[in-house]
């Protein structure tokens, strides 16, 4: 199915090359982007009839589907031209326009523009963070807000967070290696066996993470104009099936959050 989201003579970024596998993830039903941070970003960001919003590295617009049915005008902007394309045949007829842009240097958009913009679970996965969050700046209006959510960056820091069972105290806990080195890690990505592919076919697809601790966040936001106005941490929902320790996994599911989200409002 990929191929068919492929064009000739574009070069793919790591996200395009596994697109359906990502949004087939995301778009499914029990997803956490559908059940647990669609309806809290709903709420976090207060959406008005003729709202303009931006959705930054909007994927296979997904989000901006729901904020458009809310009354708003929404732009979608994503580097991968296969998940654009995946974004325009599922919003037909909808108020929402998607380029195929760099979150770092947005083509196409005027300075100012915005009243609100997000950025949902991708700011984890560019590498140049000032230049995401000064552009999200430049497009938003003066009190404009900048809604951001990620992978909570105290507990889930790819390949240096895991789980652990202490069978003493019967309890799930979270450990953490490292936490205030920043980090580049490339994540293998596994589509779905639904695509029949073999071992050999899968790998090498992969896609590139970055753990920044909260201190690099909050000076890129400053340094960029923005105040943090809101922070929300939120858990997952999902119960474990009966078994010796799921009691303990739950306990641990609400105890350690899986997501941070930040309200930040541009100040100039």
């Amino acid at each position: 199915m990929l191929k068919r989201y492929k064009k000739e003579n574009e070069k793919s970024t790591s996200w395009g090359n596994v697109a359906d596998w990502y949004d087939e993830n995301v778009e499914q039903e029990g997803s956490y982007q559908r059940d647990l941070i669609l309806p809290n970003i709903i709420r976090l960001m207060n959406i008005k009839p003729g709202d303009n919003i931006i959705d930054i590295a909007c994927g296979q617009g997904m989000f901006s589907r729901e904020f458009t049915k809310l009354g708003a005008a929404v732009v979608g902007i994503d580097v991968s031209p296969e998940l654009i394309t995946i974004a325009k045949d599922r919003s037909k007829r909808m108020n929402v326009e998607y380029k195929i842009s760099s979150a770092e240097k947005i083509n196409g958009v005027k300075s100012g523009e915005f009243d609100k913009a997000t950025i949902v679970l991708a700011i984890q996965d560019i590498e140049n963070l000032s230049g995401v969050i000064n552009e999200a700046s430049r497009v938003l209006k003066s009190n404009g807000e900048l809604f951001i959510v990620i992978n909570h960056p105290n507990f889930r820091i790819p390949k240096r967070s895991s789980w652990g069972f202490d069978d003493v105290k019967k309890i799930q806990y979270r450990r953490v290696d490292e936490y205030i080195s920043e980090s580049r890690v490339k994540i293998e990505v596994h589509p779905s066996t639904r695509l029949e592919q073999s071992r050999d076919t899968r790998s090498g697809q992969a896609t590139t993470s970055f753990h920044r601790p909260l201190q690099t966040y909050f000076k890129a936001f400053q340094k960029a104009g923005f105040a943090v106005s809101r922070l929300e941490e939120w858990v997952s929902g999902k119960q474990s099936e009966k078994g010796p320790r799921a009691d303990a996994e739950n306990k641990a599911r609400r105890e350690f959050p899986l997501f941070m989200a930040l309200v930040l409002k541009k100040l100039t």
